[in-house]
């Protein structure tokens, strides 16, 4: 309990609630996630980003044939007096890459057993990868939901963005409820967010969807796979270890669970009753990962048992 403490007073949190304090620490870890391009970005954008568009950039791509109507100024005195024919140089544009992120904070969101409920966890993650987007000069935007209300904020650049997305972060994740609508609503919630992040993410953007994806659906997977055609687009998988194996105890132990609508008994430190349940989330995790490998969404994952700045070294994308 005591080591749990500590960890709590390190991140400045209570493991439950928001506060904006908690938050503006990530500042300081903004160098240790990258937001490096997976693939090269085409859209026609303006920054930092190498891209496919040649140009008039900074970084030299080839020399080629002189052709009408190319800048004279970029003539290749070298290649042209070595072969004879006239060369020009053709450089690589930079280009910006707006970044914008979706953060989930749905009811089945509310839940932590060790250290962290995976609702404040995506909150450190987004306030993470906003400060990162920021420290790089790149434009950061946001959709923050829950199963009542949504909060959408443009991209925008500088110290200033950030500190609005904290501050949303921590007003939408107060209003979040922990007793869950019905699971319907909770997946049209979802489908519905899915949907505004396809309108508001720009081309060319890196998008972070933010969530544990316990309510996606056929219709979300839609507009997901159309996000990705024009985005680069990453998920950020946040589970609880009880999502992995049930506790385990040294004595069979009966317990009621309940999601706040149905409830059901388990038999704790019974193995075989471990058995089945491990297999069942691990069922469920493989069918989720493959719905997103086939939409083209990049998977990495996150756990709401233990610091941030700990897994931030292993955060690694699961190859399916």
């Amino acid at each position: 309990m005591s080591d749990i403490q500590s960890q709590l007073d390190m991140l400045k949190s209570d493991g439950v609630t928001l506060s904006t304090g908690e938050l503006l620490r990530y500042q300081q870890l903004a160098k240790l996630f990258s937001l490096t391009p997976k693939r090269t970005p085409q859209a026609k954008l303006a920054g930092s980003y190498l891209t496919k568009h040649k140009g008039r950039g900074m970084e030299f791509d080839e020399a080629r044939h002189y052709q009408p109507g190319d800048d004279i100024r970029a003539i290749d005195w070298r290649v042209t007096a070595r072969t004879g024919k006239t060369h020009t140089k053709i450089y690589r544009e930079e280009r910006e890459r707006p970044v914008f992120l979706f953060c989930d904070f749905l009811p089945s969101m509310m839940v932590g057993t060790q250290l962290l409920t995976k609702s404040v966890q995506a909150a450190h993650i987004s306030a993470l990868i906003s400060w990162s987007a920021a420290a790089r000069g790149d434009k950061v935007g946001a959709l923050i939901f829950n199963q009542a209300t949504h909060k959408e904020i443009k991209p925008l650049t500088r110290k200033k963005a950030v500190l609005h997305i904290c501050k949303e972060l921590t007003a939408v994740h107060h209003n979040s409820s922990a007793l869950p609508p019905s699971p319907q609503q909770c997946a049209n919630a979802f489908s519905d967010a899915c949907a505004r992040a396809r309108r508001l993410a720009r081309p060319g953007s890196l998008v972070y969807l933010v969530s544990d994806f316990q309510h996606i659906n056929d219709t979300a997977l839609q507009h997901l796979s159309h996000l990705s055609r024009h985005c680069e687009v990453r998920a950020i998988i946040v589970d609880d270890p009880i999502e992995h194996a049930l506790p385990a105890t040294s004595t069979l132990q009966d317990v009621n669970v309940s999601d706040g609508i149905t409830q059901q008994r388990w038999l704790l430190g019974d193995k075989k009753e471990q058995r089945a349940y491990a297999q069942w989330r691990t069922n469920a995790r493989v069918n989720m990962e493959q719905q997103l490998k086939q939409s083209n969404v990049a998977r990495y994952h996150i756990t709401a048992g233990s610091p941030l700045d700990t897994q931030l070294q292993g955060l690694q994308r699961e190859r399916m």
